[in-house]
């Protein structure tokens, strides 16, 4: 029969007659479908993007020499050479899947406005004042009376009518030219930029819909309010007016003076209560955690136990020179704020703080670069040149002293948000952002997919059909398990395949943070793969190594491992107690930005600076309760 068929083909294709396939019965045992993916409905695909892309249309790019627009940003993110504001060519290694320009919404598109000369701004003495400093070749100047100016809490253009409905569609319009279902995402968003006593409290806000109802509004900005319940309880009657739905995601911490994940009300004394950490939950649905301005998932002050806590840490300060001091740190970073969470569930019944975790650039130069060896800086003073502004500009802490001051080296090179879902549709990626199936990279794109529930066995992790099985007997990241009936311990089923482009693996850990009977806030981390090593007392035996030349700034896939699978229970699993798990995956080294600036300008880089990076993700965590959700 098999004869037969090969004939019929080979006749068809040479325009023979053969015989038709109706004559040659399809036949398949009882009620199943041939194709396995007919029904198939869970999320199988993996997309990388940005949700913190700046423009020409930030004051605080378009100002201080960022001349790209949005259209330029999505052009580069699908994969177009573009050229840099300092007239640098400019393309990824490979487009990004989607993007979300969050240009922020106080005073929206001024700098191509003041380029257009435009008369409604023309006719202000704000806008008389800005013409004047950018006529006489001042942008210094233009900067500090914007920045004097926003500093009032005033809009000086507040009353100029269309000024920024005209310039938000213009935005929204760029997002509906470039959005392209199942090709690339192009998601509405602004960034809300609250800096309540010059801490960085800031949120890009993400519409699930299009340009027709995000047109409806002006994005909320700073000059509405500084207080983000004011910003949650604005994307309420938004959704309530057109049907469409919004999220918000803070930016890492690590610059907000503890006001981040603060114990009160912000600029109040009153403590967080129900109401507060029901309305967090449910608009702030992820965290940031890894960006430019370095990195938040944890500090060795909280995780001394952690040899892998210290990884682009910034802890000096916030944007102005106001230091830093310890008791601020714990309101800071995520792994401590997802404890924190556990205990004010217990205390209120509402975790506040149950987010997934991405990452995204915060560049403010319209290129949506992550790699450490295509950093095109974050703003546009600091794209790739020989200067040594290019390392010595303080980019935090300003008006501080050398204390609190944040070097332009030592910003990061990271980062990019994983998205599991369906397909590449707006709709899709943000409602994956919305249930948390997401992750966080400091700027590679390695695969990492993990699930817990009572029914998995130890071969699981190489089954054929790994993901269906993970969705039909647990949980994918950002879900939740409640208390076995039997009292079984979750067993967890990580995949982790590196960048095909990028760097082997070094090592898989699962960090588990838990609330004791009495209160007390505990985490552990396990290692749970390790790339040619053994695990001993949930600690791979010695280190990967590390191939990294600093003179040619190049590495090599010697050593480490492109694929690690496993299949993990927690050896210390208390039913009783409420707990998180989140995986985090850990590249070998390869050389940080800096040392490939160092190789390709031929210059010396400060001595503190690492030469190699060790690149990581982190997944949104898996939650346990031991009792039922309602």
């Amino acid at each position: 029969m098999r004869h037969l068929y090969l004939s019929a083909t080979l006749m068809l294709l040479s325009g023979v007659p053969a015989i038709a396939q109706e004559d040659v019965p399809f036949v398949v045992p009882g009620d199943r479908e041939y194709s396995p993916y007919l029904t198939q409905d869970f999320p199988n695909q993996v997309f990388f993007g940005d949700t913190h892309l700046h423009t020409s249309f930030s004051a605080d790019a378009g100002l201080i020499g960022n001349t790209l627009g949005p259209d330029e940003a999505f052009r580069f993110a699908k994969g177009e050479t573009v050229t840099a504001s300092t007239g640098i060519p400019a393309r990824l290694q490979s487009p990004l899947d989607f993007l979300v320009v969050a240009d922020h919404a106080e005073n929206l598109g001024i700098a191509p406005l003041l380029v257009e000369r435009d008369p409604r701004l023309a006719s202000t003495e704000f806008g008389k004042s800005l013409i004047d400093r950018m006529d006489a070749n001042d942008p210094a100047g233009a900067w500090e009376i914007f920045s004097t100016t926003k500093a009032t809490g005033s809009d000086p253009l507040a009353d100029v009518d269309g000024l920024y409905e005209s310039v938000w569609h213009r935005i929204t319009e760029a997002a509906e030219s470039h959005n392209q279902p199942g090709q690339f995402t192009a998601l509405i968003g602004f960034e809300w930029t609250s800096t309540f006593d010059r801490s960085n409290l800031h949120r890009n806000v993400i519409f699930r819909g299009g340009k027709e109802t995000a047109d409806t509004i002006l994005p909320f900005s700073q000059y509405d309010s500084a207080n983000p319940e004011d910003l949650w309880d604005w994307m309420e009657r938004y959704e309530d007016a057109t049907g469409d739905r919004l999220l918000a995601i803070p930016h890492n911490g690590n610059l907000s003076n503890g006001l981040m994940f603060d114990d009160v009300k912000l600029g109040t004394s009153d403590p967080i209560d129900d109401e507060y950490a029901r309305k967090r939950a449910k608009w702030e649905p992820l965290y940031e955690v890894t960006q430019m301005k370095g990195d938040g998932e944890a500090h060795p002050m909280l995780s001394p136990e952690d040899p892998f806590a210290d990884f682009e840490t910034w802890d000096k300060g916030q944007l102005g020179p106001a230091p830093k001091t310890p008791d601020m740190i714990p309101r800071e970073y995520a792994r401590e704020a997802l404890k924190r969470g556990l205990a004010y569930e217990a205390k209120l019944g509402t975790n506040p703080w149950k987010f997934g975790m991405i990452g995204s650039t915060d560049s403010h130069t319209s290129l949506a670069t992550s790699r450490e060896e295509n950093h095109f800086g974050k703003v546009t003073a600091l794209e790739p040149t020989a200067d040594p502004i290019r390392f010595e500009e303080v980019v935090g802490g300003v008006g501080g002293d050398a204390s609190v001051a944040q070097y332009a080296w030592e910003t990061s090179a990271s980062g990019l948000a994983a998205v599991w879902a369906r397909e590449n549709t707006r709709e899709a990626i943000w409602d994956a952002m919305a249930r948390r199936e997401v992750y966080a990279t400091t700027g590679s794109r390695m695969r990492v997919r993990v699930f817990a529930g009572y029914d998995f066995e130890d071969g699981d992790p190489l089954r054929s059909d790994f993901a269906s099985h993970g969705y039909a007997n647990g949980v994918p990241m950002g879900g939740e398990l409640t208390k076995d009936a039997k009292g079984r311990p979750p067993g967890f089923l990580v995949r982790a395949l590196r960048d095909p482009n990028g760097a082997n693996l070094d090592r898989v850990q699962i960090v588990k943070g838990w609330l004791t009977k009495d209160g007390t806030l505990s985490e552990q981390i396990f290692d749970i793969d390790c790339a040619g090593r053994k695990i001993e007392k949930s600690a791979c035996l010695g280190d990967v190594g590390n191939t990294v030349d600093r003179e040619t700034a190049t590495w090599t896939n010697s050593i480490g491992a492109p694929y690690l699978a496993t299949y993990w229970e927690d050896p210390d699993f208390d039913p009783s107690q409420p707990a998180f798990y989140y995986v985090r995956v850990l590249e070998i080294p390869t050389p940080r930005w800096t040392t490939v600036d160092a190789a390709v300008f031929e210059k010396s880089i400060p001595s503190v600076a690492p030469i190699s990076i060790q690149d990581r993700a982190y997944t949104s965590p898996i939650w346990y309760s031991p009792t039922p959700r309602n």
